[in-house]
């Protein structure tokens, strides 16, 4: 008679594999509604036939919401700023770069209502902008640069949607916010400065996409076939962006997951950069780890982090480009 012990085994060895299998195909992806050519790719579900992976898309509207669900493992691969990145990494959250996903330029703005004309026009006036975005980074760094002190401003930490409701209602005067917030507050409004002029200035932003360490280590397929689809979808656009924008296809898939209006579409994607693979492997080393010391040099000097770590080099890797 056979023993019983035998099935039962069996069964916890099936079960487990099962399992096991479950795990390597779901994945929880955060994304955020900033103008990329990669969102067509999302949605055409390509990242999940490379992939072979059930994903669940999880719209955020900001970075400091990714990193806290990323933290508690809600969240295994996020898109956000290098500014939450720095402060991120900083507290030491458990999270890879794998993947620049954009040099900010003209996705990101500080938008003024008619009347404020010169940047000194801002003191004593409400500025809105989400705390410890890049926004927020590049607010702070474009009042520096015109010796504005941030305490004579009124800063308020709204989040993109309540930054359009409070520029509709006529409750704030300014915001630095990227699409579809900056396409509302620009419909009446007028631009100070841009990201990319602040770059200009030494003060870069960029967008990146994050991987929690542990899931990355489990599933390495899983993140290089994640960035495989987001560089392919770089290299289409970059290949032809005149051709790709008269694809009524592509403009709308980006306008339905992005939030900005299809006739602002243009603009906002040719003011940023997206880096091809070749690109990528200079820029996920020193460019990297050198813009987060910066950034978390600078969130220091503002009370936002404790500390600025001596290396940020763990926090960034090139291993999960295509070879």
């Amino acid at each position: 008679m056979p023993s019983p012990v035998l099935p039962r085994l069996f069964a916890t060895l099936l079960l487990g594999s099962l399992g096991g299998l479950a795990q390597a195909a779901d994945v929880t992806v955060a994304y955020q509604t900033t103008v990329d050519p990669a969102k067509v790719a999302q949605a055409a579900g390509r990242y999940e036939q490379a992939s072979h992976a059930s994903i669940d898309w999880r719209k955020f509207d900001n970075g400091a919401d990714i990193i806290a669900a990323v933290a508690s493992g809600d969240v295994q691969i996020g898109y956000l700023g290098s500014s939450p990145l720095a402060a991120a990494t900083t507290r030491k959250v458990p999270v890879q770069t794998f993947l620049i996903a954009t040099q900010i330029g003209a996705g990101e703005a500080l938008v003024a209502r008619q009347g404020i004309d010169t940047p000194q026009d801002l003191i004593g006036k409400k500025v809105a902008v989400p705390f410890v975005s890049t926004g927020h980074y590049s607010l702070l760094a474009a009042l520096k640069a015109w010796n504005i002190d941030p305490a004579q401003v009124q800063i308020l930490n709204l989040a993109p949607p309540a930054i359009i409701a409070a520029w509709k209602r006529g409750d704030i005067d300014a915001t630095y916010v990227w699409d579809p917030a900056l396409g509302v507050a620009k419909e009446t409004g007028k631009v100070l400065i841009t990201s990319g002029e602040l770059a200009q200035k030494g003060a870069p932003t960029f967008d990146a996409w994050i991987v929690r360490k542990d899931f990355a280590e489990q599933h390495p397929q899983i993140v290089k076939s994640f960035a495989q689809v987001t560089l392919d979808a770089y290299a289409d656009y970059r290949k032809d962006p005149q051709a790709w924008l008269a694809d009524a296809h592509n403009v709308n898939a980006l306008a339905k997951l992005s939030g900005a209006k299809a006739a602002d579409i243009p603009g906002l994607l040719q003011g940023n950069v997206y880096p091809l693979a070749a690109e990528q492997k200079a820029l996920l080393g020193a460019p990297s780890t050198e813009a987060l010391s910066h950034t978390a040099a600078f969130l220091k000097e503002q009370g936002k982090v404790e500390a600025v770590l001596p290396d940020y080099a763990p926090y960034v890797t090139a291993q999960y480009l295509p070879d």
